[in-house]
């Protein structure tokens, strides 16, 4: 099922209707300021498992989540003053900042290390369905198995029939990844060049 969404201005009773399916355990596609992403409901292990297999992706790889805002993260994240600067400075935007990860966060979202990939994007959208929600969604990019990535939301339903329990239209993206920054113990290392640039000013 294809919801078309106002990327401008959400509709709320639209955002209420992705929210029911996330509090039923269901799998959505989502734009974000990079790509379309595909996730569920951070704190139902059943449906990440589910984005697990529609990924085919071995659970050692944990997926990165979406919080609404640096205030959200701090629940999530074990935050320093450095790393709460330079997330001040960066977010929202397309980025993804491995950070350590508390307590809330299920152990099939944390690495060995229990580090986690945090984002706030920069796109209206999901930031609604977040903070409608009340907590976290997943947040992985809705790929062909071949990894090219797909950016047209018919393109997704097709792709994904059964496994995907509504897809939301919100219009086009850039298509393009995060710019991924882990900064752990206050030592920025870009992981994976994308969208978003970054700097230590």
């Amino acid at each position: 099922m294809i919801v078309r969404i106002n990327p401008e201005n959400p509709q709320g009773r639209l955002i209420s209707r992705v929210v029911d399916v996330l509090n039923e355990g269901g799998v959505i596609a989502y734009p974000t300021d990079t790509q379309y992403g595909i996730g569920c409901d951070l704190l139902q292990k059943r449906a990440i498992e589910k984005v697990y297999r529609l990924k085919k992706r071995n659970k050692k790889q944990p997926f990165s989540f979406i919080c609404a805002d640096l205030k959200h993260i701090s629940e999530f994240a074990k935050v320093s003053n450095y790393q709460y600067r330079t997330m001040r400075r960066l977010l929202p935007g397309p980025f993804t900042f491995i950070l350590e990860g508390t307590r809330l966060v299920p152990q099939i979202m944390l690495t060995r290390r229990k580090e986690a990939g945090i984002r706030v994007p920069d796109h209206s959208i999901p930031l609604l369905i977040v903070q409608a929600l009340g907590h976290p969604i997943i947040n992985t990019s809705a790929t062909y198995d071949s990894g090219e990535v797909i950016s047209d939301p018919e393109a997704i339903e097709q792709t994904f029939k059964g496994a995907i329990d509504l897809v939301i239209d919100g219009g086009p993206v850039p298509g393009q990844p995060s710019t991924v920054v882990s900064l752990i113990d206050d030592d920025p290392e870009i992981i994976r060049l994308g969208l978003g640039e970054f700097s230590q000013d």
